[in-house]
């Protein structure tokens, strides 16, 4: 695989330190010389068995859900030595049948990236972008992030013998998240200021120092993120749905699905492509008003405001990347309302699947999607959910006490009318004398509702 510019088309021999390219300061990604078919010495038949296979090893490559599927990544020079695992990826692939039933999608499942070893989808790319920087003989790595990303990188450095620095604005993450990065030693920074400006910093420190950049502008991230695609069509029997959607943040995981369905259909493992669907927060909506109001054409950074703190991104990196997958795959791309994102994750929960407020944007945008007419109720969905309940548990206990968007005056105070109706949703603890007729006459009452 090689390194190539995603605008200009520059083919450079290795990656600046911030990973822009070095002609026109744009992004770059990995890609085959040739034809990708060419590129490999397997047909699609060979690799389905070869990776179907390994599933029984006892090589830690093999059990990792990302280095099963290594011939499609970039090549890392004795792996043994330098490739970080932690058997990230190997999520499960869950129905949800009272999502199905409430927005009248039969065939509705979600794939959960929370189950990775520290609860998000960050750590498939991870484990492919760190191994990169251990094989570079780098001493520190270092990312600007919103919660995942610096838990994340933080365990992976941990286990690659590595220090780690994270940014993060003050005031706006998860505490769940950061007591992570703090418990695998990560050197912490909170900075007053939001994500958008942790990512300035950082830019500017590792042009500075020997410090290696581990945001998702870091193409080895994306090769990483590409194969929770490339596990979900195993685990479908290489059978594509006809629609993936997927939380919009700061684009790096869209375009990794995106670019995992073109290489796979190049391939022939699958024979058509998914329409894959982008989802954001209205709060945090500027790649959703890109496509809206200025047809992708452009991209106007905003002040980002959202309780789903893992997509409070107000100007996102790999907007074009996603932009080239969404128009490539046919998809579309939807905002959803604060109220929304909290009803979406209660319901989701009310399956038996926990996930944080972010993922559940996906199942907000499919109600808004079967409602124009752009998903139909006979086709098959697959829902994103990015990371696990226990991320955010703040937003979970208040939402079901009913004191989650008090005082939302920067976002906007929600419809007094549209919060009540999330009300047969909430499931705020009962206060109760010790006594038993209190207990049975709280569980009648439940058998009643």
């Amino acid at each position: 695989m090689k390194l190539r510019c995603i605008s200009c088309g520059a083919t450079p021999a290795s990656a600046a330190q911030d990973f822009r390219c070095t002609v026109c300061g744009d992004l770059l990604e990995f890609f085959f010389p040739g034809s990708t078919s060419d590129a490999l010495s397997f047909d699609a038949a060979t690799l389905k068995s070869l990776w179907l296979n390994r599933r029984t090893s006892r090589e830690a490559l093999d059990q990792s859900g990302v280095w099963r599927f290594r011939e499609l990544l970039p090549h890392v020079a004795s792996p043994e030595e330098h490739v970080i695992t932690l058997r990230e990826g190997n999520t499960p692939l869950y129905r949800l049948p009272r999502c199905a039933r409430a927005t009248g999608v039969e065939n509705l499942h979600a794939k959960h990236q929370g189950m990775n070893p520290t609860a998000s989808f960050k750590d498939t790319g991870m484990t492919v972008a760190a191994s990169s920087a251990h094989q570079g003989g780098f001493r520190w790595v270092a990312c600007a992030s919103t919660g995942n990303t610096s838990a994340s990188m933080a365990a992976y450095a941990a286990r690659g013998n590595m220090r780690s620095l994270v940014l993060i604005p003050d005031g706006q993450i998860s505490w769940g998240k950061l007591s992570q990065s703090l418990d695998y030693g990560a050197l912490t920074c909170q900075l007053r200021t939001d994500f958008d400006g942790c990512v300035r910093i950082l830019n500017e420190l590792v042009r500075q120092k020997p410090v290696y950049l581990l945001n998702s502008v870091n193409p080895y991230r994306i090769e990483g993120q590409k194969t929770v695609a490339i596990e979900l069509m195993e685990q479908l029997a290489w059978e594509p749905p006809d629609h993936i959607i997927v939380p919009g943040g700061n684009l790096g995981n869209s375009s990794a699905i995106g670019k995992a369905l073109l290489e796979m259909r190049e391939l022939k493992l699958i024979s058509r492509l998914p329409k894959l669907s982008i989802i954001q927060a209205h709060g945090a909506n500027p790649f959703y008003r890109s496509v809206r109001e200025f047809g992708g054409k452009k991209l106007e950074p905003m002040t980002a405001d959202t309780l789903a703190t893992a997509i409070r991104i107000g100007n996102p990196a790999s907007w074009k990347k996603a932009l080239r997958v969404l128009q490539a795959t046919g998809g579309e791309v939807e905002e959803v309302s604060e109220v929304e994102i909290a009803a979406a994750k209660a319901e989701i929960g009310a399956d038996g699947i926990g996930c944080e407020p972010a993922s559940a944007v996906t199942l907000a945008g499919l109600k808004k999607l079967r409602r124009s007419g752009f998903v139909k109720s006979g086709e098959g969905v697959v829902l994103i959910l990015t990371g696990h309940l226990l991320k955010d548990p703040d937003f979970t206990i208040k939402f079901h006490r009913g004191d989650l968007f008090a005082g939302l005056s920067a976002i906007g105070s929600p419809d007094a009318a549209e919060v009540a109706q999330t009300k047969h949703l909430r499931r705020a603890p009962i206060v109760l004398d010790a006594d038993l007729g209190a207990v049975i006459a709280a569980l009648d009452g439940a058998e009643r509702n």
